[in-house]
């Protein structure tokens, strides 16, 4: 494996001026690698957040992004690739979040609903100061209990 690295911003950058000399497909355990050949030396592209060597789980999803980015030519090199380490990420944080959506969503319509049958209650709406002498009166029952 390479050691030189880069990203996709440098990637791009290198394309658009020309400078990739060859592009390589490497198989690996898990997906697949992008090597790019500049100036005699072999570069992986890296995950802009993680650093690590980005593998793509689909192939069709990685010649996609190589051919957006201006690449229609390049080698496949599938002798370490193993189909059988294939696999998807865990997310269960995701999992968590998507259940608290749900959870925030569910109550919001919930109480939208209890809104509007308050409003549609055909009940005598109870004017401003009639509430305040309700409640003065039960302020003035409860201070009277702690007493």
């Amino acid at each position: 494996m390479p050691t030189h690295q880069l990203d996709h911003a440098n990637l791009s950058r290198m394309v658009e001026n020309g400078r990739i000399n060859a592009t390589h497909i490497v198989g690996q355990p898990g997906g697949w690698a992008i090597q790019v050949d500049v100036n005699h030396q072999e570069h992986v592209l890296i995950a802009q957040r993680s650093g690590n060597v980005r593998l793509f789980k689909k192939f069709e999803t990685l010649v996609s992004y190589l051919l957006e980015m201006g690449i229609d030519h390049f080698e496949v090199d599938t002798s370490a690739f193993d189909p059988g380490q294939m696999s998807t990420y865990q997310r269960p944080d995701r999992a968590q979040a998507l259940k608290r959506a749900h959870e925030a969503a569910a109550y919001d319509a919930w109480f939208v609903d209890q809104v509007e049958a308050s409003l549609e209650d055909p009940a005598r709406p109870m004017e401003d100061e009639e509430a305040e002498r309700l409640f003065a009166a039960r302020r003035s029952e409860l201070k009277a209990k702690i007493r």
